[in-house]
């Protein structure tokens, strides 16, 4: 593996020189645009609205829209003095209950390397975090973008995930849901029935991305000149019942599958 971003992890007094690798790859298949009539690579122009030319790239510049059509034109000294003060520090600033971070905030996450001379430091982070169920918090500049972070234990490994600011999750005041629902005692009761019947240990390696799996296969397929047989799609059917019978049916169809 290649390292990515090379520095410290700190914290109070204490500096771990490390590396970080990616954690996480796509597994999508690479496909690219073409013309359905020959085949030929699609390639995208700049064209200019008004004029319909195309604009040579050294023409280009960026701009914010204010107001109506107005723009602000940014330029690249304007980047430079927004830019985050460049450090090689990941300072966590507080330790937080890992629970307490919601998933939708995760980003990115990269394994950290430490040097052979900070062993002793990385392991005993590692251990704390464990036992105290914490996450450190920190920012660091990563390809000239702040970004804050969640340092955390993965077995014997410490990660730093991205994670997003509040201002990038969406608000939800614009979902029409029902506040005013009532579940009796009856059915919340056969609800957590139902989830505990189907409780198991979190295990990921159980499940694979099939859907690229079997698209490849049907590339492979194509390309020896087969046609793949399609398979219509197929709504899930609705079942009219009220909704402890919909409970009670789920836990009658679990127990004798």
């Amino acid at each position: 593996m290649r390292s990515i971003w090379k520095g410290t992890i700190g914290f109070g007094l204490v500096n771990i020189p490390m590396k970080l690798y990616a954690a996480v790859q796509t597994s999508s298949l690479d496909l690219d645009m073409l013309d359905g009539r020959d085949h030929a690579h699609i390639k995208f122009l700049r064209i200019n609205e008004h004029t319909r030319k195309e604009v040579p790239f050294d023409q280009i510049v960026k701009g914010y829209k204010y107001k109506d059509d107005n723009y602000v034109i940014i330029e690249e000294s304007d980047f430079e003095a927004a830019a985050p003060e460049k450090t090689k520090t990941i300072e966590i600033e507080s330790f937080v209950d890992i629970a307490s971070v919601n998933p939708m905030f995760y980003e990115n996450s990269y394994y950290v390397e430490p040097e052979a001379k900070s062993n002793k430091a990385y392991s005993l982070l590692v251990q704390v975090l464990k036992k105290s169920k914490k996450a450190g918090l920190a920012r660091f500049v990563l390809r000239n973008t702040e970004s804050l972070c969640i340092v955390h234990p993965v077995g014997k490994v410490l990660v730093v995930t991205r994670i997003r600011f509040q201002q990038q999750i969406v608000d939800t005041g614009g979902l029409k849901i029902e506040d005013n629902i009532t579940i009796n005692k009856k059915e919340l009761d056969m609800g957590l029935a139902l989830v505990n019947q189907y409780a198991e240990d979190f295990d990921v390696s159980k499940y694979e991305d099939t859907y690229q799996k079997k698209l490849l296969k049907l590339i492979e397929a194509k390309a020896k000149g087969k046609r793949p047989t399609i398979k219509k799609l197929k709504p899930r059917k609705e079942i009219e019942e009220d909704l402890y019978s919909q409970l009670m049916g789920s836990l009658n169809a679990k127990k004798g599958a």
